[in-house]
């Protein structure tokens, strides 16, 4: 009777471990290794998604890589030492075409602007022309190529032949505009907000030109890509992250309080500055993204491509197939 009595218990505990094991593995966060510059502006992000709980809340185990540079980033994730990193959909378009099946989500569509100086007398693109210009990310950034080709549409122009380009790192063309060695500067809008907290005046902002190239809706620029076969395999991992990324756009967008806790990372000199980067980023926030944007972005490449050329986007001369993750959308917003 005894040993029948043991037997059960045994056999009740077993059953009772298993169960256990089988509710601890369905609760079990789904991992995700985010490789990320450590003072870039999605860390503002990404901090706000910890710091609310928004990963844990998803079912998230969101861990963060800390990289050098965006190039490191590339290089991480081709390796599979990340899961997902920050770029451009142009350059995941590029990989596409070479068989390297990257996909995208969106983070912002903040880019970058045309600075001068508070007291310059230019209006418009058209008075830069014979001018020194400073461009941040080369002869091949994405913004110089829709700066040129909205020169050329509107006022007649080239300004990689019929001005004077002046090309360096983000940090130094802002140095060189302050110390009144360039005519303007189009920089990437961190950079840009800085010099609005110093009084400088906005040319152009890069984010209106698609709009005036005929393109059509506006399109974030830069977002979230990782490898199509992870993804496929992380599908509700990837879904659970894009809507905390939203659930802390929406807290930032609304909240100042929310923006207390980013100050060491903005790294911001003073209050001006502070203001300044924190409306840029909300200034970027997507409140779209559905099928009009893509085919807006569809458009966009091709401006980009007539420029840029093979050695910007690679062989297939068009947007690639798939560059877009199809799994996520924003819905028109406030």
């Amino acid at each position: 009777m005894l040993r029948s009595r043991m037997r059960a218990a045994m056999a009740a505990l077993t059953f009772l471990t298993v169960l256990w094991s089988g509710v601890a593995t369905g609760d079990t966060p789904m991992p995700l290794r985010l490789g990320l510059v450590k003072f870039g502006t999605v860390a503002w992000e990404i901090d706000t998604i910890k710091r609310q709980g928004f990963d844990t809340a998803a079912g998230l185990d969101l861990r963060v890589v800390d990289l050098a540079n965006p190039e490191a980033g590339k290089i991480a994730l081709q390796a599979g030492a990340v899961d997902m990193i920050v770029s451009d959909w142009i350059w995941v378009s590029r990989q596409r075409g070479e068989d390297e099946r990257i996909a995208f989500i969106p983070f912002s569509a903040s880019v970058g602007a045309v600075m001068v100086p508070a007291d310059s007398a230019a209006s418009s693109l058209a008075d830069l022309k014979g001018k020194r210009i400073g461009v941040a990310g080369g002869p091949l950034d994405k913004s110089w190529l829709l700066v040129r080709a909205l020169a050329m549409k509107e006022h007649g122009f080239d300004p990689a032949r019929d001005s004077r380009p002046v090309f360096a790192a983000a940090p130094l063309l802002n140095q060189q505009m302050q110390a009144g060695q360039l005519d303007a500067v189009l920089n990437y809008w961190p950079f840009a907000a800085r010099l609005d907290a110093l009084g400088f005046r906005r040319l152009l902002d890069v984010n209106g030109i698609a709009a005036r190239l005929g393109v059509g809706a506006e399109m974030p620029a830069i977002g979230y890509v990782f490898r199509e076969d992870w993804g496929r395999r992380n599908a509700e991992a990837v879904g659970a992250f894009f809507r905390a990324t939203l659930r802390a756009k929406e807290v930032l967008r609304t909240t100042d309080a929310a923006w207390e806790p980013l100050r060491p990372l903005m790294r911001a000199e003073d209050e001006a500055t502070f203001a300044a980067l924190r409306a840029g980023y909300r200034a970027g926030i997507p409140s779209r993204w559905g099928a009009a944007e893509k085919e807006a972005a569809d458009r966009l490449f091709a401006v980009v491509a007539e420029l840029g050329g093979a050695e910007l986007v690679g062989r297939g001369g068009r947007l690639a197939d798939g560059t877009f993750w199809p799994g996520v959308s924003i819905p028109d917003g406030p």
